[in-house]
Formats: structure tokens, sequence, C-alpha cells
């Protein structure tokens, strides 16, 4: 994704104030943003922004800030204005404005929350409390997902990566409240300082808060034992992506090998699924521990474990002292943050996850016309051909693997702005309130709509991401693109305003050549035309690419961010080896364009220079230190002005572009840059 990652390979960002900042006048997209102090040669994203991050800090709701920010808060307020129209409306029941309306109402309504408190939870927690055996826990565990609370490990549907015409089911390793196993075992001053928090301040607080205090022993602790034991045998972030090593396909009937206390056949009817034959197993050692331990542990502490889920997954639309504390730990610690957003926006943002694609139907038929969505489908086509005059000239791959890279380029499909089809949210019930009762509702609706792919063809014209959601991704699987219309938003300016250069650096090399190169990355390369893992490669090609993608693993490994912390060049593999993919062959479809033949300046820059600043415009912002060092530890995302200097530093256009000589932070010998495509 260009901003996010999905499961397995939907990367590239699964990633929009009409005004850029604070600034005096609009003037040119991105001459206005440079840094003329600043030398290009020594920290390039700081010459291309530096002006715009001077006078424009980081505001006190956010852990960073930047063009995805500025690009939300637009789209932020367009969805308000159509929420507000539905409130007025007093709509009929079942209608989507009913639905957007009582949504917004319930969410906006916090005397009523906090009159609730936890209480409507309390049916909830009753069930927890009935448990009398492990059968039992794992029932709660069943129902949990049903409701949105992911307890224990994840469960989910998704296309067989041995086989895209199906739908298979996926067990994975999950259930801990920090956001990475390493949180809970690294040993430098950050993480003992955020895993001491969560064990001696967070987790005491939020069990007091919700009553899940125990008097016969210290509860809490024993709650993060359990996520300790939990976490410990759970994979590093860069082993979790090698796509073979995390599909193991058991039988349903051989599963008791693994898990001898786990009766699976009744786990999946409990969910609604019947006649499971397999499953796919990402980590089988996770669920060996996860086993042992349903047994080991004593019942009391499952208890307080499925109540303490329950709580974090829904505090946030709880009341305030729950709410409160939430964000201390999640928002302020993890992520830096001094304050929480205004309530409306966090609401617009919960509605987004419960019902965005009736929301998206409505903003592309206001914000984003069929003139916007043809310059960019033509875009697309311009790149995909580009990268296929690439392969076609590479040195380094045989004509059999080049042969095949064709067929699987030839074959990418592309979505552009918007659904063909869109979901059908007839069945999703919503009403004023209580708020909490909504979202699960809204969370119910996604888990049966999931479920219900099982055993059904494989809906190739589905999209994961809603039309005014600022990111984009490439799914393996389908061998597809999802461009969503709000990722080729650049606040402040309308589309027919931006020249060619700037629109090849910020759409056609950071998001369109990105996502494209994903289908050629470490892993995606490990998928065929078809959506299927199979290996197409000679050996001699594949170890080749092995080869020139480790000098990339060394470059982002050097990199260092605040005191002491290493960019994990392993678990970035993926998203560097795109970004800089993607600006070699947008650049080579930007050289076909009339403006760069032409050679005219535009603000004194040339159509080169603007090409490359408009793809750092797409990384334009900055971030919190607690940002970047979780970040570092739980993303497979480098830090964003990494993701400017890391692969500009490989593009011998770059040095010409720029005047980038020896001995400057920028430069690098030839026969240490990368050199895959």
């Amino acid at each position: 994704m260009k901003k996010v990652l999905l499961f397995v390979l939907i990367i590239g960002s699964l990633f929009s104030c009409r005004n850029f900042g604070e600034r005096p006048d609009k003037g040119d997209v991105v001459a206005s943003l440079i840094d003329s102090t600043a030398n290009p040669g020594e920290d390039f994203s700081k010459y291309a922004f530096g002006k715009w991050l001077k006078n424009n800090p980081i505001p006190d709701a956010y852990s960073s800030w930047g063009i995805g920010n500025l690009v939300s808060e637009e789209i932020r307020e367009k969805l308000k204005e159509i929420n507000e129209s539905a409130l007025k409306k007093n709509a009929k029941a079942g209608t989507n404005d009913q639905k957007i309306g009582d949504f917004y109402y319930s969410g906006m309504d916090t005397v009523s929350i906090e009159k609730e408190g936890i209480s409507p939870l309390k049916a909830e927690m009753d069930l927890v409390n009935s448990i009398q055996d492990y059968n039992d826990v794992m029932d709660v565990i069943a129902h949990h997902y049903t409701i949105g609370v992911r307890t224990g490990f994840g469960y989910d549907i998704y296309q067989d990566q041995m086989n895209s015409e199906i739908y298979a089911l996926y067990l994975t390793q999950e259930g801990i409240g920090l956001p990475d196993r390493d949180y809970y075992f690294n040993t430098d001053e950050n993480t003992v300082k955020i895993r001491e928090d969560y064990k001696t301040k967070h987790l005491p607080a939020m069990f007091k808060i919700s009553g899940i205090n125990s008097k016969d022993f210290n509860n809490d602790a024993a709650v993060y034992q359990l996520e300790e034991s939990l976490a410990k045998a759970s994979r590093k972030m860069e082993d979790l992506r090698d796509p073979y090593a995390n599909y193991n396909k058991y039988a349903v009937k051989d599963l008791n090998k693994l898990t001898p206390n786990i009766n699976w056949v009744r786990f999946f009817e409990k969910t609604g699924l019947k006649n499971v034959d397999t499953v796919i197993i990402g980590q089988p050692e996770f669920f060996k521990t996860f086993d042992n331990q349903l047994k080991k542990v004593d019942l009391a502490i499952w208890k307080d474990y499925l109540k303490w889920n329950l709580v974090n997954t829904f505090s946030p639309y709880l009341n305030k002292e729950l709410d409160r504390e939430h964000f201390r730990f999640y928002g302020t610690v993890l992520s830096g943050k001094k304050e929480q957003l205004p309530r409306w926006k966090r609401v617009l943002d919960w509605e987004e996850d419960a019902m965005g694609e009736i929301l998206g139907q409505l903003f592309v038929k206001e914000y984003f016309p069929e003139k916007t969505k043809k310059r960019y489908e033509d875009m697309v086509d311009a790149v995909l051909d580009a990268y296929k005059t690439r392969i076609e000239n590479l040195q380094w791959m045989s004509p059999e693997t080049k042969k095949k890279a064709l067929v699987k380029l030839g074959t990418v499909k592309k979505k552009v702005g918007y659904p063909e089809k869109w979901k059908d949210f007839s069945a999703l019930q919503v009403d004023k309130g209580p708020f909490v009762l909504n979202v699960i509702n809204g969370n119910k609706w996604w888990f049966n709509y999931n479920m219900s792919k099982y055993g059904k063809p494989v809906d190739r014209t589905e999209w994961d991401m809603t039309p005014q959601t600022y990111n984009a991704y490439y799914n393996p699987s389908n061998n597809e693109i999802v461009l969503p219309a709000a990722i080729f938003t650049i606040p402040g300016f309308k589309d027919a305003e931006i020249d060619d250069a700037v629109v090849f650096g910020y759409a056609g090399a950071s998001t369109i050549g990105h996502e494209i190169t994903h289908g050629f990355d470490d892993e995606g390369r490990q998928y065929d035309e078809h959506g299927n893992l199979k290996d197409w490669w000679t050996e001699t090609d594949a170890s080749e690419f092995q080869k020139r993608a480790q000098v990339m693993v060394e470059q982002f490994n050097n990199y260092t961010v605040l005191k002491d912390m290493h960019v994990n060049g392993e678990a970035t593999l993926g998203e560097n080896i795109a970004d800089y993919g993607g600006i070699l062959i947008a650049l080579d479809a930007f050289k076909k364009t009339k403006q760069y033949k032409e050679g005219k300046s535009i603000a004194g820059l040339t159509p080169i220079q603007r090409y490359f600043l408009g793809y750092a415009l797409g990384w334009l912002g900055h971030s919190r230190d607690e940002r970047i060092a979780n970040q570092i530890m739980s993303d497979v995302h480098s830090p964003t002005f990494l993701r400017i200097n890391g692969p500009f530093a490989n593009i011998p256009e770059f040095y010409e572009a720029f005047g980038i000589k020896e001995g400057q932070p920028m430069w690098r010998a030839d026969s240490i840059r990368v050199d895959i495509w």
C-alpha cells in the first residue's frame, strides 16, 4: 500500500482542508513548499518541503502531520455536511440517510453515553461470567469475533493463496494488547518505559474503571502474563513476510494433533461456519502455545482476559473515564498525541469503519468527476506500458522469466476511483443508541459479510477500501491495484490545476507505480498472474533478484532514527522496493509526455525537478518521536522522510536534476546503489 499493510500482501498502503496548512497564499504546488536555505544533497525531504514544516507544527491531536492529514481533514468536512444533512431529513427507517443520521446522532450524544457508562456491555460481561469450562472459553472467543472483538488469535476469510478462485479460512497469531510481540521483550529504554506503563499503569487503571478487578489475585498482572506467553510464541514482523512459511494448510480432522484441547468444529459452527474441511494456519507454533495455555491458565484468568479484550475494544465508544485512559496509553504513550480529535471527527472515522461505502456513494457523486477518473486510468496505462519496456530491457533477467513477468504485468487489473458495484448494507441495524451497540451492529454486519463468502466463488470486483480513503493497495490474489478517489487529491488545488510533472510524481510514482511494483517486490513476485502462490522464476533469476534486494535491505538497516533506532530493512523491504520501482517506472512514463519533451520550467523548476518534488509531496509531513519509534517496531513502512531520501539516492536522474555531488549525504557510489528494476 501506499500508506498501510493489509493481510499478506494487500500492500502499498488497505492509505483527505482546502488549505495547505498555514501559508499566506496558494502559490505553486511544489515551489511554495521548498526551503531555499536547505541543500538537496544534504536531506532532500527538508529541501522539498522544509518551508512548510517550519510553518506547520504537529497539532496536539495528531502523532504526525502531513499530506494525508490535510486530505483527511478536507474529506471529513465534506462527510460532516453529508451527516448533518442526513440528520435533518428524519429519513424513513432502513434508508441510508436514516443509518447515517442515527449513527452520527448516537455518537455525538455524549450525555447518554456518559449516563450509560459500561452498562451497554452488561450482557457481554454476563456471558463471560457464565463460563464453566474451557470449551466455554472457546465459545466466548467465537462469539467475540461476531461482534468485532479479536480475542486470542486472528480468524478471517481470504482468498486461498494457492488457489485464488476460492475463499479459505485463515487462523493467525494475534491476541496481545501491545502493538507487536517485541514490545514484550526488547530491553531498550523506550520499549521498557512503554511496557512498564502498560503493565503497571494502563492495565490496572482499565481493570479498575471497568470493574474487572478481582479480590482474589492481581488479575491485571495475570492477564499480562498470558499476553506475554502469546507474544513469545509469535513470529517477528519480518518473519511474517514469507508467504510460504506462513501458509500451512491443515485438514480439520487433523487439527487435534496440533491443538488437542480445542474442538474446532464446534468453534467454527459458533461463528456460523459449517462443513469446514480445511483451514490455513499462519503460525502453527503460536496455536500450540495457545492450546497449552488454554488448559494451563486458570479459568478465572481467562475470564479476565476475555473481559479485558471487550473493554479494550469498545472503550473509545463508552464513557469518558474509559475513553480517556484508552487514549492516554494508545494515543499519548505510544504515539505522542497530546489531545484527542474533536468528537465529531472521531464519530465520522468510526462511521467510516461501520459503513464507509454508504458514504462513498455520496462522496464520489459529488467530488470525483469522470474527467478526473479518466486522467488517472490513462496514467495507469502509461505506467504499465513503461514497466513493460523496463522489464524487456533488463540485463540481469533471463528471457524465460521475462516472458512470465510480462504475462503477469499484462494481466494486472486496475481499479480507479470507486467500485463497479456497491455493498448492500440493508441488513445493517442502526438506531439512536446506545452508541456502542451501533458500533457492535456494524461489526456484526462486517463479520457476517466476510463469513458469508466461505464456499462461494471469489468476487474479484470487490474493494477493500472506500473511495474517500487516502490510501491504495495491491492485492496479489487478484493481481490488481486499487486506487481510491481520495488518493489523487492535493489539498488546495483542483486536479486540472496540477501539471503532469507533479502528478506523475505524486500519483504516478508514489501510488500507481508503487502499487504495480508490489506485484514484483520480494513477496509479490512469488505470486503468478492468476494470483496464486507459485514459483515462476528460474533459480538463477530468483537468486539474482535476492542478491539485488539485499543491497536495499542493508541500505535501510544502516539508517538510524531518533537516538539509536535502526530501520528494519528486512521488514520494510517490500515497501522500499515498491517506492524505488514506482519512481523509476513513472519517470519513464513521464518522459513520454509533452511537458517533459518541451522542457519548460515552471516556478523556476525544470520538469524533471518538478517530478521528483511531486513524489516528495506525496510524503509531505513530520512525526512525533513516539510515533516514529512505534513505526520502527510495528510497521512495514519506513519513516516518511526515508521514503524520499532512501529511494532517491539510487536514481541516476535525481543526481542530475539536483546536482548531487560526491561527499554529500544523498550521494551513493554507483557500485552500492540498488539496481533491480
